[in-house]
């Protein structure tokens, strides 16, 4: 059996063959999906896919790019809607990215020094309110006792700070790890797992593939972040959860154990991760 941890089917990349591809994901072997919101449409579009698959779980979340639609009534939405459903099972994707930032900040500042970034590039919140938005929902995982999924890209220092000292007590996963390993040894001692994807299969990968050789696997979960993100040999194609076989290989391989350990290890790891 395998858990797909983080996966997006409610994306239009899956518009065309949605209904045919899901199913064939049990028939595979990959018997629970879990489905990351990043704003308020994904929020309902996620639950339908709860209630039209029992497999599928789901999480509510404004991702950091869609920070800026997120206020007190959608809070309150998401506080009444994981009340209501069990299938909830984690607050996310949220978190901080500043990677469209960064390199717009000398041009911008010398060509319009009186605007700010986040009125330039509307859909590029800047970091002072990607902060506020990813500190008010670690609160709403506090107040629903629920795990967190934790999008951070390019903002290594803030997002280690916020979670010390807004995420004390939070557990859950970060999605998509790109940081170095001392920092994933961190992430553990504060109660969280390192979610590993189909980067950890790219030839150029090596940060990421020293940190899977050196945490412990009892700390790693698996996603494809579909349909993003495919492992070799389909890089640059649409990802599935069918993919995630290869993304286990190359686990195995750098732990030096079989691919059913690997694949067995994780997926207690999700289910424990999720509380399921």
């Amino acid at each position: 059996m395998i858990f797909e941890t983080h996966a997006h089917y409610d994306d239009e990349a899956f518009d065309e063959d949605r209904d045919e591809l899901i199913p064939r994901l049990y028939e595979e072997g990959i018997t629970r999906v879990v489905n990351i919101s990043v704003n308020r449409k994904t929020c309902e579009d996620t639950l339908r896919l709860m209630e039209k698959y029992p497999f599928i779980y789901g999480t509510l979340g404004f991702h950091p790019s869609d920070c800026a639609d997120f206020d007190e009534t959608q809070y309150e939405w998401m506080l009444d809607t994981a009340r209501k459903n069990e299938k909830i099972v984690a607050i996310g994707e949220i978190g901080l990215d500043y990677h469209y930032l960064e390199p717009m900040k000398a041009p911008d500042t010398v060509f319009y020094p009186d605007i700010p970034l986040n009125e330039l590039y509307p859909e590029d919140p800047d970091k002072a309110l990607q902060k506020r938005v990813f500190i008010r929902q670690l609160e709403l995982a506090k107040e629903l006792s629920l795990p967190v999924v934790i999008h951070s890209r390019d903002a290594a220092k803030d997002t280690m700070d916020i979670i010390k000292e807004h995420g004390r007590g939070l557990t859950g996963v970060i999605h998509c790890y790109s940081y170095h390993t001392e920092d994933a040894l961190q992430y553990i001692r504060l109660g969280f797992n390192i979610g590993v994807g189909g980067v950890v299969t790219y030839k150029n990968a090596h940060k990421l593939k020293e940190v899977v050789e050196r945490i412990p696997i009892e700390n790693i979960v698996i996603e494809t972040d579909c349909p993003y993100l495919s492992p070799e040999p389909f890089r640059g194609k649409r990802n599935s959860s069918m993919n995630l076989p290869y993304i286990i290989q190359k686990i195995a391989e750098l732990k030096g154990i079989t691919m059913k350990e690997a694949e067995d290890i994780t997926y207690g790891n999700a289910v424990m991760m999720y509380r399921l």
